[in-house]
């Protein structure tokens, strides 16, 4: 059903990261969570695929949008 990929890089304490999680459980969607807890390699791949350092960084169909707002956005557009 999900047709669209999506990665989210996130981290434990992060509550918009949580916040983004619920969202897309919320509309049926399936994601795959990249934790960055001590794991330099993904914070460095998360970093170069999206120009940033701030989690959540959300990527669908390998195109970074941005973090929670954007998804907000994307939602409220019809388009998540």
């Amino acid at each position: 059903m999900n047709s669209k990929q999506i990665k989210m890089y996130t981290k434990g304490y992060c509550s918009f990261c949580y916040a983004a999680k619920n969202l897309l459980a919320k509309r049926g969607l399936s994601y795959e969570e990249v934790p960055l807890a001590g794991d330099a390699v993904a914070e460095r791949e998360m970093r170069e695929l999206t120009g940033r350092s701030t989690v959540p960084q959300i990527v669908i169909d390998g195109r970074p949008i941005g973090g929670y707002q954007e998804l907000i956005e994307l939602d409220m557009d019809g388009e998540l």
